[in-house]
């Protein structure tokens, strides 16, 4: 299963990013959306998991939720904008991969057992940070991820 991973467009869904998500099962947006209609064109590609970003405001932005728990395959996800939130050891809450935005900078990292993936930003340019997507890749209960630069 290959989940579209995508966050901080702030607005901006650029047409690389509508390229690259073309083709995945699911998309998962990590915050800082910044309009409705960047989920309703993303809607367009697959079905949407999106939460809350710091900047997402208005009627909007209320109906998401600040973090999401999904699951396919046999692995458990945690979603939210902003990893300084994470609460509790996710290993520890059954968990095998987070999903968060907010730095912009795309990461993948692995520690105590937890897949960590900071999908970038694929909206406005941030400093030098590159304009990435990302990739979940699940099979039998295990995950791999992908960045990818789009511009």
């Amino acid at each position: 299963m290959k989940i579209g991973l995508i966050s901080d467009t702030h607005g901006l869904l650029r047409p690389e990013a509508v390229q690259a998500l073309a083709g995945v099962e699911q998309i998962i947006h990590a915050g800082d959306v910044g309009a409705a209609d960047v989920i309703e064109r993303l809607q367009a590609i697959a079905p949407v998991h999106a939460v809350r970003g710091n900047n997402d405001r208005g009627p909007w932005a209320s109906a998401l939720p600040d973090r999401l728990e999904l699951e396919w395959v046999g692995v458990r996800i945690q979603v939210l904008h902003d990893l300084k939130e994470l609460e509790s050891g996710p290993a520890a809450s059954g968990f095998q991969v987070v999903i968060a935005g907010h730095s912009h900078k795309p990461g993948i990292a692995e520690r105590g057992g937890v897949l960590f993936v900071n999908p970038g930003s694929a909206g406005p340019r941030r400093f030098k940070l590159p304009v990435t997507v990302g990739f979940l890749i699940l099979a039998s209960g295990a995950a791999r991820a992908e960045i990818r630069p789009i511009v």
